[in-house]
């Protein structure tokens, strides 16, 4: 594991030490798990933007058509057991 060393603002930092005291947890580990969490949530919200601008793109919007169109010929006609 790699030694990250950051300076944070008192009234953070303050916080953090709350924080931690009352779950039982390392500072590091609350950092580390914030992190983790913040990181995940500007994924979701990278892919929330493409989605919506993939949207407004008709081009990509016909592409996914006709690629839906292949999928469904690829179906078999009689249902599914």
């Amino acid at each position: 594991m790699t030694t990250f060393t950051s300076s944070l603002p008192d009234n953070l930092l303050q916080r953090l030490e709350e924080k931690a005291r009352q779950l039982s947890v390392p500072k590091n580990k609350l950092i580390e798990r914030a992190l983790s969490i913040y990181l995940d949530q500007l994924n979701r919200a990278e892919y929330v933007r493409s989605y919506r601008q993939m949207a407004d793109d008709t081009d990509m919007l016909n592409l996914a058509e006709e690629g839906m169109g292949e999928y469904l010929k690829q179906l078999p006609d009689e249902p599914l057991p």
